[in-house]
């Protein structure tokens, strides 16, 4: 098991750094506190993936007589449908590997068990090598855990987060009972309750040792939206409330549809 941790360390640490590149492309040729995203924007990401965006956000609140508010809830829900089948694969693909892994427990602990008292280098590599086996006998392979999926839908989704910021015309107009551009008190507590029941939706049937590893993040993810909520344009939450309802949706209909085990998988003598 600690060999697989190590694969997800790794998938980890690719996803901050494409994170961090992301932010670094994002900030190329928009700055300031009135920037705004046009056709003749400079910049790959801001040109080919925000500028439609924004485009969109200008034509939905057109088509609804001028509001932005529902343009912006029907923009999100319809980005998020667009994702929704790498979503459901990923999660699938997940379940599959956690099941395979289980099967591959017992077998993986006997042999580290094994060479527990057995420290020289011959054995460390005897012991990667057998183990390596193990996972090709129950075909398994930490390296494919999905990042394909988050890669693909982490740029859309901050396109669609700076085509909002970007689009003056959001932040002059209200929407419910608040202003779009400006910060609310009541839409910071529910995105806050929201990521808090979509913490909730992800450890339904997880291990309770695995579910101890994520309390402090499934905890402190909320508090930190909702302090971050606090100081931000109302649109932000307002995005991120509708979004993170249709991801507790989304979980709870893959906890359903992948619940079933896969059959084992034959050994190889």
């Amino acid at each position: 098991m600690e060999q697989f941790n190590v694969f997800t360390y790794k998938r980890k640490f690719i996803l901050i750094g494409a994170l961090v590149l992301l932010v670094l492309l994002s900030g190329c040729g928009v700055s300031g506190p009135n920037a705004t995203v046009d056709a003749n924007t400079p910049g790959f990401f801001n040109h080919y993936i925000v500028y439609p965006f924004v485009y969109l956000i200008q034509h939905f609140a057109a088509f609804f007589g001028g509001s932005y508010g529902l343009a912006l809830i029907l923009l999100t829900l319809l980005v998020r449908l667009a994702l929704m089948p790498l979503m459901m694969r990923q999660y699938r693909n997940q379940q599959k590997m956690k099941q395979k892994m289980d099967v591959l427990q017992p077998e993986l602990k006997l042999l580290q068990d094994a060479y527990r008292d057995k420290k020289d280098a011959e054995s460390k590599a005897k012991m990667q090598q057998e183990m390596m086996q193990l996972y090709q006998k129950h075909q398994v392979n930490p390296l494919a855990m999905g990042c394909l999926p988050l890669l693909i839908q982490l740029p859309i989704l901050s396109g669609l987060y700076y085509a909002i910021k970007f689009t003056p015309e959001v932040a002059a107009h209200s929407f419910l009972w608040f202003q779009l551009g400006r910060p609310d008190i009541v839409l910071p507590l529910l995105v806050g309750i929201i990521y808090f029941f979509q913490y909730k939706a992800t450890q339904i049937g997880m291990d309770p040792m695995q579910s101890k590893q994520f309390a402090f993040m499934g905890y402190l993810s909320p508090i930190m939206m909702t302090v971050f909520s606090l100081t931000t344009p109302a649109v932000i939450p307002m995005y991120w409330c509708v979004g993170g309802v249709f991801v507790i949706l989304q979980t709870l209909l893959a906890k359903k549809l992948y619940r079933t085990k896969i059959e084992p998988v034959a050994t190889v003598n």
